[in-house]
């Protein structure tokens, strides 16, 4: 099937404090410090997968996870830690086939996976 996407455009959110959560995406994580908030992104692969309803993977309060792809998973949570940020690690959640990830939790309790995939 061909299509005329060629990746996402952006991801739109909710916030009680829209511009303190922009802050701590442009802060910790690079995002958003473009123009009006753009960013540009590497090229790469990027998972769009719907998951059950009562999966637990993510938090059943939250409708969707944020997946970020990362090109030095180690640096940037020795980063985050330094700055206050907790991060959960599962030596379960990384794999060969898949790669290493890690997780964080936004000022408002968003769930982000930290994944950098494997090399080669």
């Amino acid at each position: 099937m061909s299509t005329d996407i060629t990746g996402i455009g952006g991801l739109f959110f909710r916030s009680r404090d829209p511009e303190a959560r922009a802050a701590w995406y442009r802060e910790h994580l690079g995002i958003g410090a473009g123009h009006d908030g753009m960013w540009q992104q590497e090229a790469g692969m990027t998972v769009f997968a719907p998951f059950a309803a009562d999966s637990d993977y993510f938090a059943a309060d939250q409708q969707f996870m944020l997946n970020l792809r990362v090109s030095n998973i180690e640096e940037l949570v020795t980063r985050l830690d330094a700055s206050g940020i907790s991060v959960e690690r599962r030596d379960d959640w990384n794999t060969a086939e898949y790669g290493t990830f890690a997780r964080i939790h936004d000022p408002e309790g968003l769930a982000i996976e930290l994944w950098q995939p494997p090399t080669g």
